[in-house]
């Protein structure tokens, strides 16, 4: 990042930043999906984009994410770039064949005779009290099929530089945006991920994780939201005399395991931090890659996330099973 920017972005302002700059510099580019015309997106991800490009380029799209998903897969592969909004990404079972079977497999399956260069973005999280339907946080579930790149941003200079690259990529990229980091009126961010970020163009590539915060005694391994939970549980920490270290993976596929390893090298102690289920998911998926590359390093390793239940609508079932900052606070302690 530059040294000195003069400017500050909420999330949303730089995805859609991002979306623009693509859209004037290729007219194959184009945004469709639920309220993302008129309304700009619910979670704010292409305000503006219709009162520049028109409806032929940002499409509001019946409810129906399979007939425009398996659309945006087939504009995909005659050689445009759609961007395909799924509003909440609990939504993506009702497009489950479009998504994992056409989407991520088709250039296999065509023996590379057809690229898949979509991107498909997806509201994630809980916090707000939308109960089971309408809250959950699917990484693992995109990032286990093979064919797919995984990208969550965690901050507005992240938002940016990812979307650039996945809008560019010759693969389907699932470009996953959590709803409270967007910067929304209704529904306030945490400090954080409102950030400096550049007017001119720029890329974050893929597989590079980034180190928010520098540590010794712990490292803390997470994504999306719980990165500010991270970082605030890290200064709490420090109160104690506890150095954690925060490492912000940025995507889930390619994974960047140098980084991971690199850290718990220097710390021994691994806190894995999700707001996904813990069976089967993200968490268990960290610690056996540091297990596969760096088992002798790892003294301790302790797994924060949700619990394998439906998310509840009532806030304080919400807030109970969602991690918050002192969940990752005691598990970095029982490390030590």
């Amino acid at each position: 990042m530059a040294e000195q920017i003069d400017r500050e972005l909420t999330m949303s302002r730089a995805m859609v930043e991002a979306i623009a700059t693509e859209m004037r510099e290729n007219d194959e580019v184009f945004y469709m999906g639920e309220d993302v015309a008129d309304y700009g997106g619910i979670f704010d991800s292409t305000e503006g984009l219709r009162e520049e490009f028109g409806y032929d380029r940002v499409m509001d799209v019946p409810i129906s994410e399979t007939a425009y998903l398996g659309a945006a897969v087939g504009a995909a592969q005659e050689g445009m770039r759609p961007i395909a909004e799924l509003m909440f990404v609990d939504f993506f079972g009702v497009a489950m064949d479009q998504i994992y079977n056409q989407m991520a497999k088709n250039t296999y399956m065509s023996g590379a005779n057809v690229s898949v260069p979509m991107v498909l973005t997806a509201a994630v999280g809980g916090t707000y009290n939308d109960a089971a339907q309408h809250s959950q946080t699917l990484y693992g579930t995109f990032a286990h099929v093979p064919g797919m790149k995984v990208v969550v941003p965690s901050t507005a200079y992240e938002a940016k530089g990812l979307m650039h690259n996945a809008i560019r990529d010759d693969d389907p990229v699932a470009y996953m945006f959590h709803k409270r980091l967007m910067g929304i009126g209704w529904l306030p961010a945490p400090d954080g991920p409102k950030t400096p970020v550049p007017e001119e163009e720029y890329t974050i590539p893929f597989g590079s994780a980034d180190v928010k915060r520098e540590g010794d005694d712990a490292t803390i391994v997470t994504l999306g939201l719980h990165v500010h939970r991270a970082l605030d549980a890290a200064e709490s920490l420090a109160d104690d005399g506890i150095d954690a270290e925060v490492v912000d993976l940025r995507s889930l596929v390619p994974l960047d395991t140098d980084t991971i390893v690199a850290s718990i090298e220097k710390t021994g102690n691994l806190v894995v931090v999700d707001e996904d289920y813990r069976s089967y998911g993200v968490t268990g998926e960290i610690v056996a890659s540091v297990a596969d590359e760096a088992l002798g390093a790892l003294e301790s390793v302790e797994r924060v996330a949700l619990p394998d239940v439906p998310i509840p609508y009532a806030r304080p079932l919400e807030n109970e099973v969602i991690p918050d900052a002192g969940d990752i606070e005691n598990a970095v302690k029982r490390t030590q």
